[in-house]
């Protein structure tokens, strides 16, 4: 019976509620600020969700309009971003939505959701490993626990988007996590709340307890808890869904 040494998290959306009111706000403010007729509603972000990094999910929504465009013009009349105009801008874009998700922060405070802190103590209590296990960058992260300094001595290792070629739904993030853990999947758990994470963590062979509500695409999660206070989640429960 294999004993439970490590919890691996992810943060957007599993530790604080920072996607709609936080990172889609600062994307707005970004497209805003660079004059762009871009505008993400509460919809349409949910729907960008699925594509995972926020570089990635700015090309995915400019290729989308680029090809609405085309379907309004001859083919004479289709002018489309050079490539590398594109790459250049949506690096300038994240830079300063990166800005815009550290000012948001600064101005309004995301708690971490129910039954987090609980859990990350009493697992530090126990002597157990933590890992964040991000696809986010580190300053975005870095943004957010700056604002809950009672974590600062929870985490064994910091995975960002910064540390991996490949970011979620690819495993490469939590194989990396384990490496330097020098553990076996078998020994960790991750705690995740998209299909997209559930994929990563599964790819690496990690059993996964997903805390938001059902819907598809997570099947596979060892449970499904709107929150860890919801599910009554502690350490003794996350060792019987790895046994």
């Amino acid at each position: 019976m294999p004993r439970l040494q490590a919890l691996l998290w992810d943060v957007d959306g599993t530790l604080a509620d920072t996607e709609q009111n936080g990172h889609r706000l600062a994307f707005n403010a970004a497209f805003a600020e660079a004059q762009l007729a871009w505008h993400w509603n509460n919809s349409t972000y949910s729907d960008l969700l699925a594509v995972t990094g926020g570089i990635e999910r700015m090309r995915a929504w400019a290729k989308q309009q680029h090809l609405k465009s085309n379907q309004n013009k001859s083919k004479n009349q289709s002018d489309p971003l050079a490539e590398s105009e594109l790459e250049e801008l949506l690096i300038r874009l994240q830079a300063s939505k990166q800005k815009h998700y550290r000012r948001i922060l600064k101005e309004q405070l995301f708690p971490l959701r129910p039954g987090v802190e609980r859990l990350l103590l009493e697992a530090r209590t126990a002597g157990l490993c933590q890992v964040l296990v991000t696809s986010s960058g580190r300053n975005s992260v870095e943004a957010l626990l700056q604002h809950h300094p009672q974590l600062n001595n929870c985490w064994k290792h910091w995975i960002c988007a910064e540390d991996v070629q490949t970011k979620k739904p690819h495993p490469e993030a939590y194989v990396l996590a384990l490496k330097k853990l020098g553990l076996p999947a078998a020994a960790a758990m991750a705690i995740e709340d998209s299909a997209q994470g559930l994929a990563a963590a599964r790819g690496a062979g990690l059993k996964v307890l997903i805390t938001a509500k059902a819907k598809p695409g997570l099947e596979g999660a060892a449970a499904i808890v709107d929150d860890l206070d919801a599910g009554a989640i502690n350490l003794a429960k996350l060792q019987q869904f790895v046994d």
